[in-house]
């Protein structure tokens, strides 16, 4: 029989790699490697075949592979976390061999290059598919755009740099799906007229380079890939959080420092070597062989008036259930954090979410039935970013939390403008005074003017948004911030 287990990282993390040692050892066992469902909380989560589908056993410890078999396990369906989950980027999480050719089948892609190149952007317009990377920009106007720029040499680059703590959806899908961010990117390749591309990964994702170096020549092997079509290669970057951004990644993609460069010119007119570049989050590539499959309208049914599709949503921090969910935009986050969460651990009271990573602004319970769509997001004060949820509980000190945050972005920035260099120092110096509890009124104006500054003054985003946390937090939890 064949018994599933997750290769993905954080299911090695936990043993996997040992129950799978352990289960191979029994008679009649084929182990097969999956990647991960997302169900973090639930890993090591070991899958069999049954009549009614799969079925799992969760939290298994090698110790138990002997007589695990001999037990009754769950069906996925009995489990609210997956089964109320809406997936079509992430359906073949935790269920396909990732590196299988045979199981992915690039059935999007051949549809793709028998098309028009300009229906495959109208498609994509049509379903109104907006960038899952942060920014939020119509994946359609990028692609119009860099197809209509007359040029010798055109890219397509996957932005993997994903840097903000609690987020790790780009990470399953290299570790998981690969062929799907290829298909995706040969797709767009096809449409704007590239035949180069890059997938920049940042070094801390070993797992997700080499699976998709392996299947990056699994395609080439196959002819889906090739110097006639579209060549891929990995690039990887050294851990720099401010490569996130399009244009600090294209620098350093180039070998140079990674430093943003002013915009405009935008990278789909003058990207990588000057050339017209397409520039995507994995998640957006990902995303496109559904659309292509099923058409823009199909995707443009699902979410809300202007956020279109599904989002995965990364959860974090003080709750019960972390893991992976993706489900179509307009659940609000109460539902995110309760219903597929679990809420939070005994003994825990919620006091507040931060959406967006570090540049994230910092929610309390009032904001809790905002709706997870990018405009709900903006009215709020806030930023969806990439989708990762972290939740804070009581033991939390917001002067802390709001140091900690202007310290990663003082760490982090490029240094190449001055309000997001010397102000990110500042901040951080004036709340290390507050945090001693010596600040003062004078002390909290200044920081809303220097975060001002910093908002409309920044070269990119890092610095724009830098002080939302803080100014967020002290909205919020002005209190903490008044300590004598």
């Amino acid at each position: 029989m064949n018994v599933y287990v997750p290769n993905d990282a954080c299911a090695r993390a936990v043993g996997a790699d040992r129950v799978a040692e352990a289960l191979a050892k029994q008679p009649g066992v084929t182990v097969v490697r999956t990647s991960s469902r997302g169900a973090f909380f639930l890993e090591p989560l070991v899958e069999i075949d049954t009549p009614s589908g799969r079925a799992a056993y969760t939290n298994v410890d090698a110790k138990q592979a002997g007589g695990l078999l001999k037990k009754k396990p769950t069906p996925l369906s009995e489990i609210p976390f997956l089964a109320k989950q809406t997936r079509f980027t992430f359906a073949n999480a935790g269920v396909t061999e990732p590196l299988s050719l045979e199981q992915y089948g690039f059935k999007a892609l051949e549809k793709a290059r028998g098309l028009d190149p300009q229906k495959i952007v109208d498609e994509v317009k049509t379903a109104n598919l907006r960038g899952r990377g942060g920014a939020a920009f119509p994946v359609g106007v990028k692609w119009q755009t860099t197809k209509d720029t007359a040029a010798d040499r055109k890219y397509v680059v996957a932005n993997a740099d994903e840097g903000d703590p609690g987020t790790y959806s780009d990470r399953m899908i290299l570790e998981g799906d690969p062929y799907r961010l290829i298909e995706g990117m040969a797709i767009c390749a096809h449409a704007v007229g590239a035949k180069q591309g890059y997938v920049y990964v940042r070094s801390e994702y070993p797992a997700g380079i080499r699976k998709l170096r392996a299947a990056i020549g699994h395609a080439l092997e196959a002819g889906l890939l090739g110097p006639e079509s579209f060549e891929l290669k990995v690039a990887v970057g050294a851990g720099a959080y401010i490569c996130g951004e399009e244009t600090s990644l294209l620098e350093s993609l180039e070998g140079k420092r990674g430093l943003v460069r002013p915009k405009p010119p935008f990278p789909a007119i003058q990207g990588l070597w000057q050339k017209p570049t397409v520039i995507n989050n994995v998640v957006s590539f990902a995303t496109i062989p559904d659309i292509i499959s099923r058409g823009g309208a199909w995707h443009a049914s699902i979410g809300t008036a202007t956020s279109k599709g599904t989002m995965p949503l990364q959860l974090a921090g003080a709750i019960r259930q972390g893991g992976l969910v993706e489900v179509p935009f307009g659940i609000s986050l109460e539902e995110a954090i309760y219903d597929f969460g679990g809420g939070l651990p005994k003994g825990s009271k919620f006091k507040a979410v931060q959406v967006g990573g570090p540049l994230g602004s910092i929610f309390p319970e009032a904001l809790l039935k905002t709706k997870i769509c990018f405009d709900d997001f903006i009215k709020n004060g806030g930023i969806l970013g990439h989708g990762g949820i972290v939740v804070y509980d009581q033991r939390t000190d917001m002067v802390a939390l709001a140091r900690h945050l202007m310290q990663f972005t003082a760490d982090e920035s490029c240094g190449k403008c001055t309000p997001c260099r010397v102000g990110s120092t500042r901040a951080k110096e004036i709340l290390d005074v507050i945090l001693k509890g010596e600040g003062t009124e004078a002390d909290l104006a200044l920081l809303e003017e220097l975060g001002d500054t910093m908002k409309s003054t920044s070269l990119c985003a890092l610095g724009g948004l830098a002080p939302e946390p803080v100014r967020t937090a002290i909205q919020y939890f002005g209190k903490e911030f008044r300590r004598k």
